[in-house]
């Protein structure tokens, strides 16, 4: 047997060891290599061999289907990661909107100032009327209602229209994390129309039922300020030292120490 062929059966014999773990697939079962011809032996070496070059081939495959699935599985979440940085754009584009609607800021809640509130809001018992206006036809989604009562308000200017739809939104979705701003809104347009009584009344409900909304400071900021300018100045005080004490840090407590501050 000449020299090359040895290496040859030698290299073959080493891979053996190699395709052990796959030797059953193979079609000629290891333990009859030693036995045979030459030819035969190493018949069933290429046997082997190839077995063993097809299941790595499977692996191979199936690493590759694997990294195509997790670079897919990448992209989902690389795209819901980016609608989610809309959709908080597009909240602080609101509440910037609506700041610039107040003249002041926006706002929410806080128990602690439930009895202050209460005083503010009057003598309005009940939810104020929206008047003759009469709310768009509710589309059965919360976030349909919602933007189309938003833009009422900020695109076409309809602000009894407004009104009518967020009253319509409060009372068909109350469990929607958009009430504290829904009744917010109402506060604020009815503000603008000079109806500080049931200004007063919106903004104490946001204050009374979502303390822990985002916007609770502005809100309690506002019932101070409507207290103010109905000449109820010691009411105002405490609702503003209300204001820096709870919410210190914000806007809103930074507007209410300017107004405790003032002589």
């Amino acid at each position: 047997m000449s020299s090359n062929f040895r290496t040859h059966l030698l290299s073959l014999s080493l891979l053996v060891g190699v395709a052990v773990p796959w030797a059953a697939t193979a079609q000629a079962p290891i333990s009859n290599v030693g036995s045979g011809s030459i030819e035969d032996r190493v018949t069933s070496l290429e046997r082997i061999s190839n077995a063993h070059s097809q299941l790595l081939t499977q692996l191979q495959q199936q690493l590759s289907d694997t990294q195509r699935d997790m670079d897919t599985l990448r992209g989902q979440i690389q795209e819901n990661q980016y609608q989610l940085s809309q959709l908080g754009d597009r909240q602080k584009q609101i509440f910037n909107q609506l700041d610039s609607l107040s003249q002041g800021s926006a706002g929410a809640a806080s128990t602690g100032a439930a009895a202050a509130t209460g005083d503010a809001a009057g003598s309005s018992a009940t939810t104020p009327d929206a008047g003759a206006a009469q709310a768009p036809a509710s589309t059965g989604d919360v976030n349909s209602d919602y933007n189309a009562a938003v833009s009422l308000a900020l695109e076409k200017k309809q602000y009894d229209e407004a009104i009518a739809a967020f009253q319509s939104f409060v009372k068909k979705y109350p469990d929607s994390t958009y009430q504290p701003n829904a009744n917010y809104w109402l506060g604020q347009l009815y503000y603008n129309k000079g109806k500080k009584d049931d200004a007063a009344y919106y903004f104490a409900v946001v204050v009374k039922n979502y303390p822990k909304s985002p916007k609770s400071s502005d809100a309690m900021f506002k019932v101070g300020v409507i207290m103010q300018e109905k000449g109820q100045a010691d009411k105002a005080k405490a609702v503003f030292a209300q204001v820096v004490k709870q919410y210190p840090n914000t806007d809103a407590a930074k507007q209410a120490q300017k107004r405790l501050s003032a002589k």
